[in-house]
């Protein structure tokens, strides 16, 4: 699917490939390598050497994404170097989870068995895709573009309301059943234990009335900017689990770096009306 504003996967993936003197290292996502200009010190166009391994290792990854699983030697000539460096790039990909070896290609014919052992044919693995650009964002947004256009806004609510509800059950199953016999203080804590191990990287602390906990990643950030209906329905979810009255000071979506929600301490609504409030910064 076309993207707004920039090139796709394939689009990154081919630079990647195809510039192997002009390549910049770390292009792909987390692999351990500073993000920079790459100098030629020596001044003969040659690339140092932590470099010239890390471009090495971007263009095998993108050689597997734009033209499909290989085996070494394919990919040997596929890229224009040694087999002995292509299989140091992927002993390198196969420990990081980004690629994977079988002894059968996934697809296609499969290959004439002869003597010794079958050369074995790389594939990237759902890790290994993860590091291309995706545009995952801008579908979703343009999913919720088309159920606003085609249901109204109550159909917005209604998909918020869903995925809320779905949070709360697995915030519920993470918490067990015995977590509302703990403290107030320790109730809250047990919320952002379970809010972090959802990957949510939570933290507590504390505020002039109660709890303060932060949500320092927000996994739909880029659609809640668009749609807060989103934030508003997870809030009301955080009321209904805790049983009490909470306020949403800040979002990610909102531009705040952190979503943060004051749980107060000092009064409580009854468990069965818990209710919500969103202060803008």
């Amino acid at each position: 699917m076309g993207g707004r504003g920039g090139r796709g996967a394939s689009g990154h993936a081919r630079s990647l490939e195809t510039a192997p003197g002009g390549a910049r290292a770390g292009l792909l996502r987390n692999n351990g390598v500073v993000k920079m200009a790459i100098s030629d010190p020596a001044g003969d166009g040659t690339l140092p050497e932590p470099v010239a391994d890390a471009a090495g290792r971007d263009r095998v990854a993108a050689s597997l994404l734009t033209a499909g699983p290989a085996t070494a030697s394919l990919l040997a000539s596929r890229l224009g170097i040694s087999a002995t460096a292509v299989r140091r790039h992927l002993d390198s990909l196969v420990a990081d989870g980004w690629v994977q070896a079988t002894d059968r290609p996934p697809y296609g014919p499969q290959p004439t068995r002869g003597r010794g052992r079958p050369a074995r044919t790389f594939a990237l693995t759902a890790t290994g895709r993860s590091q291309f650009p995706a545009e995952y964002d801008t579908l979703a947004t343009d999913a919720l573009a088309f159920v606003e256009q085609v249901g109204g806004s109550d159909a917005v609510v209604a998909f918020a309301e869903s995925r809320a509800h779905d949070l709360e059950a697995r915030l519920r199953a993470f918490l067990g059943a015995d977590w509302r016999l703990a403290s107030d203080v320790e109730q809250v804590q047990a919320f952002a234990a379970a809010l972090d191990g959802l990957g949510f990287a939570t933290s507590v602390d504390p505020a002039p009335t109660g709890v303060q906990v932060c949500q320092h990643h927000c996994p739909v950030a880029h659609v809640a900017g668009q749609y807060p209906q989103l934030c508003e329905a997870e809030t009301e979810a955080f009321a209904r689990l805790l049983g009490r009255h909470v306020q949403r000071l800040a979002t990610i979506a909102h531009g705040d770096g952190v979503c943060t929600t004051v749980v107060p301490l000092t009064t409580s609504t009854s468990s069965d009306s818990p209710t919500t409030e969103r202060t803008s910064a």
